[in-house]
């Protein structure tokens, strides 16, 4: 046991607490980028999560057990004591959803924890997902499908399992989202290999909703690859919230992150669909992309306050174009939020903050505008700032769970005195209340945010199983017969078949009149392998013009060949198609 350094701000994981090593020669799948064991902040606020959907889940079965109970009862005594059960148990519910609410709106949770006063981002908490035993049904079909003995493939799916498992926690950093990457990159491997398309593996996906804790579970193989999408967004989302965005580098890295959060998400929007849960809704995913395309413009804007030159005239108009156009990009959120399909399922808080970003932006454009004008006009610029640094406030106060953040009320507190104090300085004989009204800022930016798409090739990984064969060969949608050796005997002319390829090794064809031709039924040994029908590889054409061609897989590397008369195959594996 090693302590992890740093706090939840740390740059290099999320610290805190105790990380487990183990020593490379357990054997043991990578923990790298898994933090399981950090008593950090967001981790006890993910356990808090886990705890709350555990018990979500709880309730909704006995919820669905009483609504059976009432349903199928005609005693007047029973509906009414199976009413009373279900009273409570949707109060639980309510409760619960409360609290988990109030978790997904503990966003100062996710942000940078330096002295630094940055208006806070919204980050998105992962989706949990429940513990799988792969053991059984994977042994299973390694034996059924393959022919193979399964409990030779143990350490393989154990491989297996503590990867999925390792995935549950990642950390904060480049490191977890490579862990998320590389699990996902397996699951392709796992749908070709162990997925027919035609028949269930018997196992099921358990994964709770990110924002209701609500669990959904699905024999697909695509939810698994949906959710864990989902997470690879939602922790670049987080990763997003903890940049320093005070520094240039900060900024920089932010807005790297939350475009490849918006990239996540609307990659799942396009490519998977009838997702059970609502957080993988395309309602849902489309609020998140604007969200994240918000927070993305709106670190533009702090890159630009950051590089540019407070006392040009030009720059601050281009600050106040820049501050319209994070206004007009968060009032397009807001809009998004209150929609019919999105309005109960986000938490207010969030609908709150947006809101207020909203008005806060746009209080910042004349301010900016303000400052560029410096005569008459800039006076109705100052009071109409002003009017919106009070709308803001006011909206946050309204949300109970955003009056206790007070790194936003502070954001909020400070530019709404320094437009006061502005005013005050030019307020000389003029009345504030007889100040004409200022025309809006025309949103304009230098930099418009983009969605990423995620590089999945950027994290290489091996097939797990890569021992059951090459992919192309041994997958899940081939069809086999069980496995059988053949004994040829050498004739005058050689085995009469010719061969290609290298592990495995292919017959091409086979010779008319030859030896090979008195059992045309196909072979395949791997020991303990399984034989492979319509095969692409029958098409071929043998050297001879042989109409009849089968296809061997043998799975032996090169061997010396036996001087004996009588061969047992496989056959020595060659590179280039040989006649014997």
């Amino acid at each position: 046991m090693v302590p992890a350094e740093g706090g939840r701000g740390d740059a290099a994981g999320d610290g805190g607490g105790f990380l487990l090593l183990r020593p490379p020669e357990s054997g043991s799948v990578r923990k790298q980028g898994c933090d399981p064991f950090a008593q950090t902040q967001r981790s006890k606020l993910q356990h808090r999560r886990a705890r709350i959907n555990q018990q979500i889940n709880k309730e909704m079965r006995m919820r669905a057990g009483a609504e059976n109970l009432f349903k199928a009862t005609s005693n007047h005594k029973v509906k009414e004591t199976v009413a009373l059960e279900l009273s409570y148990v949707n109060s639980n519910l309510q409760l619960l959803k409360e609290e988990l609410e109030e978790l997904n709106s503990c966003v100062d949770v996710y942000q940078n924890d330096s002295e630094s006063i940055s208006v806070p981002m919204i980050p998105l908490g992962l989706k949990e997902t429940k513990e799988m035993d792969l053991m059984a049904p994977l042994k299973d079909l390694i034996c059924e499908h393959y022919g193979e003995d399964g409990i030779s493939f143990e350490k393989e799916i154990k491989e297996l399992m503590e990867l999925r498992q390792a995935m549950r926690t990642p950390s904060r950093n480049e490191a977890g989202l490579e862990l998320l990457m590389e699990y996902y990159n397996q699951l392709y491997f796992l749908d070709n290999r162990f997925f027919p398309p035609n028949k269930n593996l018997g196992v099921f996906f358990h994964w709770y909703d990110s924002l209701t804790g609500v669990p959904s579970h699905q024999r697909a193989l695509a939810f698994e690859k949906g959710s864990v999408l989902f997470n690879i967004g939602a922790l670049h989302t987080q990763i997003g919230a903890r940049q320093d965005r005070t520094t240039l580098q900060g900024v920089d890295r932010a807005i790297d992150a939350f475009q490849k959060a918006a990239g996540a998400f609307n990659y799942l929007k396009e490519n998977f669909s009838n997702a059970p849960s609502l957080d993988m809704s395309t309602a849902s995913l489309n609020m998140l992309v604007r969200l994240m395309i918000a927070q993305v413009q709106e670190c533009v804007f702090e890159k630009v306050t950051l590089t540019s030159a407070q006392n040009d005239f030009f720059t601050q108009l281009q600050i106040a174009q820049e501050a319209a156009r994070v206004e007009e990009v968060y009032s397009l959120v807001h809009q998004t939020m209150t929609q019919a399909h999105v309005k109960d399922y986000v938490p207010f808080s969030w609908a709150t903050m947006v809101h207020v970003k909203s008005e806060h932006f746009k209080a910042l454009s004349h301010y900016y505008a303000a400052v560029a004008l410096c005569d008459c006009p800039c006076k109705a610029h100052l009071k109409k700032a002003i009017m919106r640094h009070e709308e803001a406030m006011r909206i946050h106060s309204l949300c109970k769970i955003l009056r206790k953040m007070d790194i936003l009320q502070e954001v909020l507190s400070l530019a709404h005195k320094r437009s006061l104090s502005k005013y005050s300085e030019i307020d000389h004989e003029e009345d504030f209340f007889e100040t004409g009204d200022a025309p809006d800022i025309h949103p304009k930016t230098n930099q418009r945010p983009e969605i990423k798409s995620p590089n999945f090739s950027q994290v290489k990984v091996t097939d797990i199983f890569h021992r059951l064969g090459p992919l192309s060969v041994f997958s899940a949608k081939n069809k086999w017969h069980p496995a059988r050796q053949v004994h040829l005997a050498r004739g005058e002319n050689g085995f009469g078949l010719t061969l290609r390829g290298d592990s495995p090794v292919l017959i091409a064809g086979v010779i008319p009149g030859g030896c090979a031709s008195a059992d045309r039924r196909p072979a395949a040994l791997s020991s303990g392998g399984a034989l492979l029908k319509n095969n692409k590889e029958n098409s071929r054409k043998n050297l001879m013009n042989s109409k009849s061609a089968s296809t061997l897989l043998a799975w032996s590397k090169k061997s010396k060949r036996s001087k004996s008369s009588t061969y047992s195959l496989p056959f020595t594996t060659v590179g280039d198609e040989s006649m014997y």
